[in-house]
C-alpha cells in the first residue's frame, strides 16, 4: 500500500540549478515505489511547477543573510530555528527513509532535522565546489553525492561522483541527431541559468549584430532573459534583423537544446548537464561573481574535451563573443566534433547512480532491503 511505502525526504531550493537534479530524483524515485516530499521555502516552491503531482511539497520556513536590510538580517536566524522546528515535528510524524539536500538555504531545515533526529542523510553536490548549506552539512551526513568531478570537499569528507541527474525531459532528448550548421535555417539558444543573465542579454544581441549577413540570414534565436532586460535585448535582435524568441524562462528547454546547432550559456552544473547529455556545441560564460569561482570548475570538463568554448565575464564583449559563434556556425565539421565531445561527456546514468546511494543508505541505516 502507498502508505506503506518508505518515504523520501528531498530538501532542495533557491534556484533550478538545486531544483532540476531534485526533480530528476523525485521522479525516479517514485516510479520505484517510493513517496516523496520536497522541502522548500516559497521561492523554491517556484520551481517546483515540474515536480510530479505525487510529490507532496511542504513549504517551511528558511532564511539568508545575502539579501535583505539589517532587520531581515537580525531575522534570519529566527526564522531558520522556527523552520528546523516545523521539520523536526513533520519528521516525528510522517519518518523518512533518507532525507537528500541538494543545497540552497530552503534545504537547511530538513537537514538539521535529519541530524537532530538522527534519520540517514545525504547531500548532493551539482557544482565543483560545495555551495555554502552543502558546506555547513557535509561532515555531518553520511554520504555525499558529487555531481562535477572532482569535488573540493572538506578535509575527512568522501565523495562520490555520480553525475547530476537530468529531468525526464532530457533523458527523453539525450543523444538526439545533431544537424551541424549549413546554409539553411539554424538554432541557437542562449540561456542564463534559471534566473537569467543580464550580461547575456547586453552582449549577445550586440555580438550577433556583427555576424556576417549569412549567417543572419539563417539564424533563429531562442533568448531566456529577466523581465527587466527582455525589451531591451528584443530591440537590438530587432535592430539586426534576427528573429527570436525572448521569455524569462522556457519550459521546453531539453526539446529546443535538441533542435540547437549552438547553445550561448552560463555554466550552472544543470546547464552543463544537459548540454552534455542532449549534446551540443556550446560557448560558456560562467558567472564571475558564483562562490568559490564554482561556474569556471563545472565548465572545465567541456572545455578539455574540446566540447565548448569557455569565455570569462572580464573577456567578453561583442565582438569576441561574435567571432566565436562564426566560427562555430561557419564550420559544421568542428561543430560537429564539438557535439560528439559533449555527449562523451554526459552522464545520462546520473540518476541511477544517485538512485543506489539513496537505496544503499535506506538499506544500511535500517538493515531493511531498500
Amino acid at each position: 500500500m502507498a502508505d506503506r511505502a518508505k518515504l523520501l525526504l528531498i530538501a532542495a531550493g533557491g534556484t533550478g540549478g538545486h531544483m532540476f537534479p531534485a526533480q530528476a530524483l523525485a521522479e525516479a524515485m517514485l516510479a520505484r515505489g517510493w513517496r516523496v516530499k520536497l522541502s522548500t521555502d516559497d521561492r523554491g516552491a517556484r520551481y517546483a511547477g515540474g515536480f510530479p503531482a505525487a510529490v507532496t511539497v511542504e513549504q517551511t520556513a528558511s532564511a539568508t543573510f545575502a539579501r535583505g536590510g539589517a532587520l531581515a538580517k537580525l531575522a534570519v536566524p529566527f526564522r531558520i530555528a522556527g523552520g528546523i522546528l516545523r521539520a523536526v515535528w513533520s519528521q516525528l510524524i510522517d519518518r523518512p527513509a533518507v532525507v537528500v539536500g541538494f543545497g540552497g538555504y530552503p534545504s537547511i531545515p530538513a537537514l538539521a532535522a535529519a541530524w537532530v533526529l538522527r534519520r540517514p542523510r545525504m547531500i548532493h553536490e551539482q557544482n565543483g565546489v560545495l555551495g555554502r548549506v552543502n558546506q555547513i552539512f557535509a561532515p555531518r551526513v553520511d554520504r555525499i553525492a558529487c555531481g562535477t568531478w572532482p569535488t573540493a570537499l572538506p578535509q575527512g569528507a568522501e565523495g562520490t561522483p555520480t553525475g547530476n541527474p537530468v529531468r525526464a525531459a532530457v533523458l527523453e532528448r539525450a543523444a538526439a541527431p545533431y544537424i551541424p550548421p549549413g546554409d539553411y535555417p539554424m538554432s541557437m539558444v542562449v540561456i542564463g541559468g534559471s534566473q537569467g543573465a543580464r550580461i547575456l542579454s547586453d552582449v549577445v544581441p550586440a555580438a550577433v549584430a556583427q555576424l556576417p549577413e549569412t549567417l543572419l540570414a539563417n539564424l533563429r534565436i531562442a533568448h531566456q532573459a529577466r523581465d527587466e532586460d527582455a525589451t531591451r535585448a528584443a530591440a537590438a535582435y530587432e535592430a539586426a534583423g534576427v528573429r527570436v524568441e525572448i521569455a524569462p524562462f522556457f519550459t521546453d528547454i531539453p526539446r529546443r537544446l535538441s533542435e540547437a546547432q549552438l547553445v550561448i550559456s552560463r555554466s550552472g552544473a544543470s546547464s552543463i548537464a544537459d548540454i552534455s547529455v542532449i549534446g551540443r556545441p556550446s560557448i560558456l560564460i560562467p558567472y564571475a561573481a558564483a562562490t568559490a569561482d564554482h561556474q569556471t570548475a563545472n565548465a572545465r570538463g567541456l572545455s578539455d574535451a574540446a566540447a565548448a568554448v569557455v569565455i570569462p565575464e572580464k573577456a567578453l564583449d561583442a565582438a569576441t563573443l561574435a567571432g566565436h559563434i562564426a566560427a562555430i556556425l561557419g564550420n559544421p565539421e568542428a561543430a560537429e566534433t564539438m557535439a560528439r565531445n559533449a555527449l562523451a561527456e554526459g552522464k545520462p546514468d546520473a540518476t541511477a547512480r544517485l538512485i543506489a546511494l539513496v537505496e544503499d543508505l535506506a538499506r544500511t541505516q535500517t538493515g531493511d532491503p531498500a
